[in-house]
């Protein structure tokens, strides 16, 4: 089994904490050692060595919440949107989601696949790892597995780590009865989904599923062996969050309108809030409490949401700087937000952190021009970031650029 130290580091960014002048020994696919170049251990003389030339190191990063494969234009949602037009009356007028659900149907496996592999590989050049993507745009049990199929078969072309996540419950179809439509999610769609899937997530909020839908349905993924994940409280308090932290979800996500209660609840479960600056940018929403989430000891992940209706957002980078900007976090925050945390909120401690027994998935990063050796600096300068990824161990090919 292979062994490889990367050195020349002038700062190395754990996924919690920084440490200058820092080496990493990996072995096979894992994080052996890390720590000061000068304190490497004896093992490394023999191993292979790799000069990072000065650039700064961080965990690959995680984009743990995207809606990634689909296709078609949502351009008429944002401008009727940005004429004042709200995201729920579109959606309950038909238009919406459901406008994504008819392009995606009409879509080939190849084309989707296609679109799928061209935004893992824009993440990707930003130094992303492992990418979350969302079902959601079928709504029925055939094109449902499809997308999750699909979004497999994207991942490993684009040499990414990608989990995915069954969501038939992202918008109720026009003319379903709800009854019958819950009892096909998951009579239906759940079993055609499952061997594509990691997770299940529902959309519990006006206009798509009621808190008793949303329980019902998560609960049924749960019991077939899924991690439980939720979209909750963005345009109404439905304590959806509250509801996570009892089914023991990895994360909620949005948050924009959670309570004490559920931030409670969710701080007691270990429940991750998953906060997604570009859809309340887009939706001109107001932003989640992030000093109450601070203060309860919840953790938090910054995710791009990458949607085509309200998140046409392919930056991992630049969402890190709107939650300092927009959400007031702070910049250590924010890298946690893209590292550690998300990888939390995917149920995988393993991920987004430079620590013995990590897997060894990495990224190396030059500072913009002109800025000192400081991780924080692609935090300061919005988006548009370049980095170099090592998968598993694997050094970039072809050579760092």
């Amino acid at each position: 089994m292979r062994s490889l130290l990367l050195h020349n580091i002038p700062q190395l960014f754990d996924g919690h904490r920084f440490h200058p002048r820092a080496a990493v020994l990996i072995h096979g696919d894992h994080i052996a050692w890390v720590g000061p170049e000068a304190e490497a251990p004896a093992t490394a003389q023999d191993c292979v060595r790799f000069d990072a030339e000065g650039r700064l190191v961080m965990p690959g990063l995680i984009d743990c919440h995207t809606h990634l494969i689909h296709a078609g234009s949502r351009l008429g949602d944002f401008l009727r949107r940005e004429q004042g037009e709200s995201y729920a009356s579109l959606l309950e007028g038909g238009g919406g989601i459901h406008t994504t659900v008819a392009h995606t149907r009409a879509a080939s496996d190849a084309d989707l696949r296609d679109l799928c592999v061209g935004r893992l590989l824009r993440l990707r050049a930003q130094g992303v790892c492992t990418v979350e993507i969302k079902g959601g745009y079928g709504l029925d049990p055939l094109h449902e597995a499809r997308l999750l199929r699909l979004a497999r078969e994207a991942g490993a072309q684009a040499g990414m780590r990608v989990m995915t996540t069954f969501l038939g419950a992202h918008a109720l179809p026009p003319g379903r009865d709800r009854a019958d439509y819950v009892r096909e999610i998951i009579t239906e769609q759940l079993p055609a989904a499952l061997p594509f899937a990691d997770f299940i997530d529902a959309y519990c909020d006006q206009g798509a599923f009621t808190l008793a839908e949303t329980a019902q349905i998560l609960q049924a993924g749960k019991d077939a062996g899924l991690k439980v994940r939720v979209h909750a409280e963005q345009v109404r308090h439905t304590g959806a969050a509250a509801l996570a932290a009892r089914l023991g979800a990895t994360s909620a996500d949005h948050l924009e309108r959670i309570d004490d209660d559920g931030i409670a609840a969710m701080a007691a479960a270990g429940t991750v809030a998953v906060l997604l600056p570009g859809a309340m940018l887009y939706l001109h929403d107001s932003p989640p409490p992030v000093e109450k989430l601070r203060a309860a000891g919840v953790k938090m992940a910054l995710s791009t949401d990458f949607n085509p209706g309200s998140s046409p957002l392919l930056d991992l980078w630049a969402v890190a700087t709107l939650g300092v900007l927009c959400l007031r976090m702070r910049p250590e925050e924010a890298l946690t937000g893209i590292t550690a945390a998300a990888a939390d909120a995917l149920g995988r401690p393993d991920l987004g952190r430079i620590a013995p027994g990590a897997v060894a998935d990495l990224a190396l990063f030059r500072p913009p021009p002109g800025e000192r050796d400081d991780l924080r600096a692609l935090v300061q300068h919005m988006g548009g970031h370049q980095g170099s990824c090592f998968l598993r161990g694997l050094p970039p090919a072809p050579a760092l650029r």
